[in-house]
């Protein structure tokens, strides 16, 4: 008999700062459901979220919170 096993998940490190759920949501102007999903996948990392969105070639639809905090 064979057995299937499940895909074992390495932790990743995580790259740049985390976000939020709804901050990254309302960052890309994502709906709930489709947010968690690719956070769930690909996880907090601020830079990771955004290569996937740039690749995706999917904007920011509001600005960055680290830009609005800088002189």
């Amino acid at each position: 008999m064979t057995q299937i096993r499940e895909p074992e998940r390495r932790s990743r490190i995580l790259r740049g700062r985390p976000y939020s759920l709804d901050e990254f949501a309302s960052k890309y102007g994502l709906q709930s459901e489709q947010a968690e999903s690719l956070f769930t996948r690909f996880g907090p990392s601020s830079i990771e979220l955004d290569l996937l969105m740039a690749a995706k070639r999917r904007a920011p639809v509001s600005e960055d919170k680290i830009a609005d905090e800088r002189p």
